[in-house]
């Protein structure tokens, strides 16, 4: 009797662990972990107001507090995927605009102040992945004037792209960015997102234990501007 209720309990121990290990991702995915937020847009909500019109748009444009930069990425644990996104708005930097050109521009973001939902992924995020200690800040710089050719009216939306010098975990790489904008008064909010391949930036695959991720991610950001 006794050996026959042994081999039961260790049938059900194994039907347990069957059970832990598929359906603790379930679990994880679909009850525990949060949604990530959606794609950076200039319609996304960032509490920021309409500052009154200045009188000309010439000059220089500053990001402010309501600027919001981060990544987003698709993880996938014993066979449940789903999408992380991490974000900041330790964002600081500027574009001058000189007529219908804008000559300027360079951006600066606070990669150990970059968070996510869950504590784990943010900390091998600042140690192992991006080394935030070594490379507390990425980069942004114009190379190349953009040139609008017309200045969109007040709260019509626009297109431009960027050319400039990125610098991510110490290496830098001439980037393309395709960005949208829009002005609303005195307000000028700016959306992007760019392509990172892990290895062409020298970043560990954020790969451990039984998560995985593809061997890219997507650097987006939503840049509100007032008039300096």
């Amino acid at each position: 009797m006794a050996i026959r209720n042994l081999k039961r309990w260790l049938l059900i121990g194994g039907i347990l662990a069957v059970l832990g290990v598929v359906g603790g991702p379930l679990i994880y995915f679909n009850l525990i972990a949060e949604d990530a937020p959606p794609v950076l847009t200039i319609g996304s909500p960032t509490g920021a107001g309409t500052a009154a019109a200045p009188d000309t748009v010439d000059g220089t444009w500053r990001a402010t507090n309501d600027s919001v930069a981060g990544y987003r990425v698709q993880e996938i644990l014993f066979g449940q995927s789903k999408e992380a996104a991490g974000r900041t708005n330790d964002v600081a930097g500027s574009f001058t605009l000189n007529g219908t050109t804008v000559s300027e521009a360079s951006f600066t973001v606070d990669m150990a102040s970059i968070e996510s939902d869950q504590d784990r992924r943010d900390n091998q995020f600042r140690g192992r992945i991006m080394d935030v200690d070594t490379y507390p800040i990425s980069t942004f710089e114009l190379t190349q004037p953009i040139e609008l050719g017309t200045l969109p009216d007040d709260g019509v939306q626009g297109t431009a792209t960027a050319t400039g010098e990125l610098t991510i975990r110490g290496t830098t790489k001439t980037v393309t960015i395709e960005l949208t904008g829009r002005r609303d008064g005195g307000t000028i909010r700016v959306s992007g997102s760019y392509l990172i391949v892990f290895e062409d930036w020298n970043i560990p695959n954020p790969s451990g234990g039984p998560a995985r991720t593809s061997d890219e991610g997507t650097l987006e950001f939503l840049l509100v501007f007032t008039k300096a």
